[in-house]
């Protein structure tokens, strides 16, 4: 059982969007990669780094990142550990996250909003990974 978040965890979650339907038809228009970066909290001590490729509706790559500077995505999401459990537990709507300010974001809000079934799919699929809590 992969933990959260680790390079194990995101390929396990990459899998499962690959793997759902649901997903793949909504995000079939979207175009963009993604750091998701989990700050300090909770049992985490250090920042973690998810990268993501998505690209109409599959996953091209998925990995932990330790440089930063590896990648240059179109999107940055960010919370702390906290956070990112209550989404991934579908305790916190992303849309809801961002609005909040819980969840903060660089790059485009209006793609963002524009694929919301995407983002709760991608969401659903996170929800199917058999994780263990940091």
């Amino acid at each position: 059982m992969p933990k959260f978040p680790s390079h194990e965890w995101v390929v396990a979650l990459c899998e499962a969007l690959n793997s759902s339907e649901a997903y793949a038809e909504a995000a079939k228009n979207w175009e963009g990669d993604f750091y998701f970066i989990v700050e300090p909290g909770g049992p985490l001590t250090e920042q973690a780094i998810l990268y993501m490729d998505l690209w109409h509706g599959k996953c091209r790559e998925a990995k932990g990142i330790t440089d930063p500077g590896e990648k240059n995505p179109a999107f940055v999401m960010s919370a702390n550990y906290d956070t990112w459990v209550r989404v991934i537990k579908a305790q916190l709507d992303p849309i809801q996250g961002l609005m909040t300010r819980k969840l903060k974001l660089k790059g485009n809000m209006t793609m963002i909003m524009k694929n919301v079934k995407a983002a709760q799919e991608l969401v659903k699929c996170c929800a199917l990974v058999p994780t263990e809590w940091a």
